[in-house]
Parts: C-alpha cells; sequence; structure tokens
C-alpha cells in the first residue's frame, strides 16, 4: 500500500463532494485555472491531499485522454476514499456546470440566440486569461523549482504550443522518457515502463440513431483527446459542423462561447451542444458520453499508477511529465490570449486581473469574473457594433 492509502483522510467523503460542487459552481477559467484551484484548496490551504498525489494525479491526467481537469479530480476523490471518492469527485464537479448549460441551452433556443454573451465574454475572456496566467505561474514554480532539465521541456513545450496551437500527446511520453533516461540510465529491459494504461474500446454502430450517433461520437471526443479545451474545439468542429452540420458556424461560436463564460470544465460545452441537438436526452448523453471514459481510465489505472510510483524510475517519468504538461498549459494561455485580447481594453483587463490576482491572494476568483463581466457590458457597446 502506498503512504496515501495507510494514512486516515483528515476530511469526511462529504466534505470533499462539497468543495467539488463548489468548484464547480464557481470554478472559472478552464483547466488550467481549474488545475490551479485544486492544489491551491487541497494541497496548500486544506492538506487534504499530498503534494506528491497531486503530483502524481496531474501526470495521470495528463498521460490519459480526456478533459484534464476532471480527471485530476476523479483521481484526488480516489486517493483515499477511491472508487466512492472518485465517483463522488467527478460527479459533483461536473453536475453544477451541467445544470448551467442546461438553462443556457434552453434560453438559446427559446430566445434566438444569445447576443448579450459577446458582451460578457469581451470582458470575461480578458479577465480569465489574466487568472490562467498566475495559475500556470504558481503550478510551474511549485513543480519544477530550479530543475534545468524540467525548465528547458517547459520552455519547449510551451513554444511548441503557441506556435502549433495544439497539444500532442507523444510529447508528453517522449519528455517523461527523456528524464527517465537521463536521470536513471535504465538497464535494458528493466520492465520500469512496461505497464501500459488501458482504455475502452468503442462500439461499433452499424446503423445508428441520432442518440446513438450523439453517444458514440462525444465517446470518442472523451477518449481519444488529450488535455484542455484547446486540444478538444478542433476535434468538435470537425464533427459537429463539418461532418454530421448539427450546428452552424455561429452556434459552434456560441456553444464555445458558452463553455468559456461558465464555471467547471471547458469541455461541459459538450453538454450544450447535445440539447442544442437532442435536446434533454441529447444532453444527458452528450455528457455522460464524455466523462465515462475518462472516468473510467483514472479508476482503472490509478491502482496501478500508484503501486509503482515510488520507483526511481517513474518518479523521472512523471518529473518529465508534469514539467511538459506544465508547459503546454503555459503555451495555451498565450494561444487563448491572441483570441481573447482584441484590443487595449481587453489587454488592460488581463493585466489587471493577474495584478489583483499577485497582489490580493485570497481574492476569490468569480469576483474577478464578475466584474470583468460587468465592464464587458459596459465597453464592448463603445469598442464594437452589434
Amino acid at each position: 500500500m502506498t503512504a496515501s492509502a495507510m494514512t486516515t483522510a483528515t476530511y469526511s467523503l462529504w466534505q470533499l463532494t462539497r468543495y467539488f460542487l463548489r468548484l464547480g459552481a464557481l470554478g472559472f477559467g478552464g483547466p488550467v485555472a481549474l488545475v490551479g484551484y485544486m492544489h491551491r484548496d487541497l494541497v496548500e490551504r486544506r492538506g487534504w491531499i499530498a503534494e506528491a498525489d497531486y503530483k502524481e494525479g496531474l501526470a495521470l491526467a495528463q498521460i490519459a485522454p480526456g478533459p484534464l481537469a476532471a480527471q485530476l479530480a476523479i483521481y484526488l476523490g480516489y486517493v483515499h476514499y477511491r472508487v466512492l471518492g472518485a465517483t463522488a469527485a467527478g460527479f459533483a464537479f461536473v453536475l453544477p456546470s451541467f445544470l448551467m448549460v442546461l438553462a443556457l441551452g434552453w434560453a438559446y433556443q427559446v430566445f434566438g440566440g444569445l447576443p448579450w454573451m459577446q458582451a460578457v465574454f469581451y470582458g470575461v475572456g480578458a479577465a480569465v486569461i489574466g487568472i490562467m496566467a498566475i495559475s500556470a505561474h504558481k503550478l510551474a514554480a511549485k513543480n519544477l523549482k530550479s530543475d534545468r532539465l524540467l525548465w528547458a521541456i517547459f520552455a519547449v513545450l510551451a513554444l511548441f504550443t503557441i506556435v502549433t496551437q495544439s497539444e500532442i500527446a507523444w510529447l508528453f511520453i517522449a519528455a517523461g522518457l527523456l528524464v527517465w533516461l537521463l536521470r536513471c540510465r535504465p538497464r535494458p529491459w528493466s520492465g520500469t515502463l512496461g505497464a501500459a494504461l488501458p482504455l475502452p474500446l468503442l462500439p461499433a454502430v452499424s446503423d445508428p440513431g441520432l442518440l446513438l450517433q450523439l453517444t458514440v461520437f462525444f465517446a470518442k471526443a472523451g477518449a481519444f483527446v488529450f488535455g484542455s479545451g484547446l486540444a478538444i474545439v478542433p476535434f468538435l468542429y470537425g464533427g459537429i459542423v463539418s461532418e454530421h452540420h448539427w450546428l452552424t458556424d455561429k452556434q459552434f461560436v456560441d456553444a464555445v462561447a458558452v463553455a468559456m463564460i461558465t464555471p467547471g470544465p471547458v469541455v461541459i460545452t459538450t453538454g450544450f451542444i447535445g440539447y442544442l441537438v437532442a435536446g434533454l436526452p441529447g444532453a444527458c448523453l452528450a455528457a455522460l458520453a464524455t466523462f465515462l471514459p475518462c472516468y473510467l481510465i483514472t479508476v482503472l489505472a490509478a491502482p496501478h499508477f500508484k503501486k509503482h510510483c515510488k520507483r526511481p524510475g517513474l518518479v523521472a517519468f512523471v518529473d518529465g511529465i508534469t514539467a511538459a504538461a506544465i508547459g503546454a498549459i503555459a503555451g495555451s494561455v498565450a494561444v487563448l490570449a491572441q483570441r481573447s485580447l482584441t484590443d487595449l481594453p481587453t489587454a488592460l483587463l488581463a493585466i489587471a486581473a493577474a495584478a489583483l490576482l499577485w497582489k490580493l491572494k485570497k481574492l476569490p476568483e468569480p469576483v474577478i469574473v464578475a466584474g470583468a463581466a460587468l465592464l464587458g457590458v459596459a465597453l464592448f457597446p463603445l469598442t464594437h457594433r452589434f
């Protein structure tokens, strides 16, 4: 058994569930910010999760497919309460934002679009960049310290993400292998990295109806897309707009905007999309299909991952994976900034949000998001024409 398994939890399962309900309801900023919030709240402030467990969870979330923040939440729930904890944490984390996108999907269909969202996103999108930048800085400082090799990997992955505007899974694996080789000088056939992560098989469908098509498509999105919303958006666009023609370009852009202005995991936009395509059943099936693969992968892989996590070779491998992951996260901040900071007011909003979080470390992020939304509503008509 690992140290985490032998140590009695200092918190109840209900306390953990309440925390993830609150994070799902108030956690703005996408996967970068959410991962940072979990470290700040559960490791630094409450001391519920050990630094090593958090680091292992982040590494597993990066090397396995599926939404990053949701996988980390599931893993952290698993640490002390095993399958029950993983289930409670994952469900609590996703539920609040799912209910929000259901309400937005209903409003979207009833009122024929969300024009007000442009003004809100104008401010919120800029503030979120500042929040994400501070979160990425904290993750890098905490995990990379003064290790030159890890900082080099961080820089390479950040640059690659900025240039290509994508995240490629094999680069994370390559970074882990590089650190493993340089630090451990493994003997031939040592078997340190012999275990492979299980991947769920998707059923073949010969004559699917609309709901079955939705389920299969979003299961693929959840099972084969790595990392953050930055990676899943192109995949969703290709299938939803170009291949199946379920949504128009404008509807898809509105769906992405919904993901950015609502708290919780970015990929919860799949629930909004499912609602537009097939109502409440479509929303439920789309969300379930997106998150179920990453839940199964995390729960199945966690026992094996923890069993071998103290081996020097795996520690080095995890360090490399972590450095690569944080580099990709930092790069995605730059990519999203190019899309959200479109003029001087948005650039100033992002800088102001980062400065506030830097100076006022206990300032809740939702306060910044709410203020940015109000500023966006006030400033947008002055800089744009509807």
